[in-house]
């Protein structure tokens, strides 16, 4: 890392998730996408129950809330600005384009929200001084 720059996301925000196949289970069942964002997020919790409490926040239009929770605990994790703004405008303004990129940025740091915590992770860089 170079000091004074801070990472910056390798997904774009209006990119689709860089699949339309995730664009398109975001449309029709954001829910699922929420779930599997979060089980990677969270290092494990089961994705059913998040997306249920997603799907459960979405009867009363306050999902935007809990998604954007989870966008800034993914921000944390990698060190990520928030950019355009704030994370709860981001999923308030367009809910299904923030969760397109958060699953997409996951997949990009060598994640695979669609298998699960348990199936995958980052590739663990080894060191050459052992």
């Amino acid at each position: 890392m170079v000091f004074g720059r801070r990472p910056k996301w390798n997904a774009q925000l209006c990119g689709c998730g860089g699949s339309c196949k995730t664009c398109f289970i975001t449309c029709c069942l954001p829910c699922v996408t929420f779930g599997q964002i979060a089980e990677i997020v969270d290092e494990g919790k089961t994705c059913c129950a998040q997306g249920c409490v997603y799907g459960l926040l979405m009867t009363v239009s306050c999902h935007w809330l809990y998604s954007c929770i989870y966008r800034e605990k993914l921000r944390k994790k990698f060190d990520l600005p928030a950019e355009p703004c704030c994370d709860c405008c981001v999923h308030f303004c367009c809910d299904p384009c923030a969760l397109c990129q958060e699953h997409q940025e996951l997949k990009e740091r060598g994640y695979d929200p669609s298998k699960g915590w348990g199936a995958t992770r980052p590739p663990i860089i080894q060191s050459m001084f052992k």
